[in-house]
């Protein structure tokens, strides 16, 4: 009986000591004299306090805080808020060419993969949906916290058609034998050609065993693809429907590539939950996504000097480009009409200098939102379209919000974005400190 007495004791004593040497381990970090945009509201939280305990928001107050054995920054009435989030965007093509994509062999992709991320996250953005590519060797190395880059939602290969936006091949490597073998593109995973229903369900469930947090569907004509226009739509009813029922079995959903009407349409129909692009919806087709109650991850394509995709002067991208961009006023006029759940995405790729612009174009949506909203729009409402990853979210709890109990995802910027947008469009200046997961990676503070 002492024995089996002083075993329970000794137990306790172990776990009561190995209790505090995790709350001594996990760092505390107290933001003091911040003003707090919290991702939701439009009104400013003044003279606030924030604590951040490991990767967690464990408190915030207008009361004066205090941390035992803490890290203090005194934020000098600054404004903190929650990190950037980009719900289009592609890590593998942010820094090369989509051409040099099909000449290079992955590791040097991946290399440039991994510096575009770095460069992502220090611009503020803590969080992207990548929407294609084979991203998840760099997403794996920084969830180990091995190399510095955003939190990132994978949706792998695109999936597409025969003539598909993600289809490379030229028309002289046609026609391709039954049976037949994979194309480089397809053997990096980079993009999967699917024809017919079980084609397609082989390839959905492939990215989900890869990982894949939802999927990625080609549906409609591309930009910079030269083998579709703009006006088709692509997969049939059929096709489209078995990648949301494959998707929808492992509790995600599928996103489409889609601009033209058509083309939008016909995802809806088939249970799509997330268009991407849009800017040649009709009226029509604006009341069916949300009578749907679907998400239409917009982004500014406008024909000026920070065209997200820059293409020679007279070429049929280029005019593809244009025919898209007119589209843009209407398609946020619309969205503002119907109440529609837009999110923020980007698009940008092809070079670094491009991919720099991220909180450039974010700070356009000025045109048609409220400095708050565009802001709201970049954080928690991205967030919540994340979410619908369910039990395939990369990073569950809650996030884009500066709250007790959300993941500390944090920027303190110099001066007020709510007040001057383009504050945002030079992160580099104004962005004086940036914390991802509860982990400082800038502070010029000092």
């Amino acid at each position: 009986m002492k024995r089996l007495l002083f075993n329970l004791f000794s137990l306790a004593l172990l776990l009561s000591s190995s209790a505090l040497l995790a709350q001594n381990e996990s760092e505390v970090t107290l933001f003091t004299n911040v003003n707090v945009f919290d991702g939701v509201h439009e009104k400013l939280i003044q003279n606030a306090n924030v604590v951040v305990t490991g990767n967690i928001i464990s408190n915030v107050s207008t009361e004066p805080l205090a941390v035992a054995g803490g890290k203090v920054i005194d934020g000098g009435g600054r404004t903190l808020m929650p990190g950037l989030t980009d719900a289009h965007f592609h890590i593998m093509h942010a820094h090369i060419p989509s051409m040099q994509v099909l000449v290079n062999d992955l590791g040097y992709l991946t290399l440039v993969g991994a510096e575009a991320a770095e460069a992502t996250l220090m611009r503020g953005f803590t969080t992207v949906r990548d929407l294609g590519g084979p991203v998840f060797g760099i997403k794996k190395i920084i969830d180990e916290g091995r190399y510095i880059g955003p939190r990132i939602y994978p949706s792998g290969a695109y999936i597409t058609q025969t003539s598909g936006h993600g289809d490379f091949r030229s028309p002289t490597s046609i026609p391709r034998k039954e049976g037949r073998e994979l194309l480089d593109a397809e053997m990096m995973a980079w993009t999967s050609i699917a024809d017919g229903v079980p084609q397609v369900l082989r390839r959905v469930r492939e990215n989900l065993m890869r990982g894949a947090s939802q999927i990625k569907v080609m549906a409609g004509g591309g930009i910079a693809s030269h083998s579709d226009p703009l006006d088709v739509r692509q997969y049939t009813f059929d096709e489209m429907k078995a990648a949301v029922d494959a998707a929808a079995s492992w509790n995600t959903y599928v996103a489409v590539h889609a601009y033209s009407d058509v083309a939008v349409r016909g995802a809806l129909e088939a249970g799509v939950q997330s268009i991407e692009h849009g800017q040649m919806i009709s009226e029509d087709t604006a009341k069916l996504i949300k009578k749907k109650d679907a998400w239409l991850c917009l982004q500014p394509f406008l024909d000026d000097e920070d065209a997200a995709l820059p293409f020679p002067e007279g070429s049929l991208e280029q005019l593809k480009y244009q025919a898209v961009s007119k589209g843009t006023e209407k398609a946020y006029q619309l969205a503002k009409k119907y109440d529609l759940k837009v999110a923020f995405g980007t698009d940008l790729q092809n070079n670094a200098a491009t991919a720099a612009k991220q909180g450039k174009v974010l700070a356009k949506l000025t045109r048609w939102y409220e400095p708050w909203e565009v802001l709201k729009m970049a954080t928690s409402t991205n967030y919540q379209l994340f979410k619908m990853s369910g039990l395939r979210d990369p990073y569950p709890g809650m996030n884009g919000v500066i709250k007790e109990g959300a993941l500390a995802d944090i920027l303190l910027v110099d001066g007020n974005p709510l007040q001057d947008i383009e504050l945002i469009a030079n992160p580099e200046k104004n962005f004086v400190l940036i914390m991802k997961d509860g982990k400082i990676y800038k502070n010029t503070l000092n």
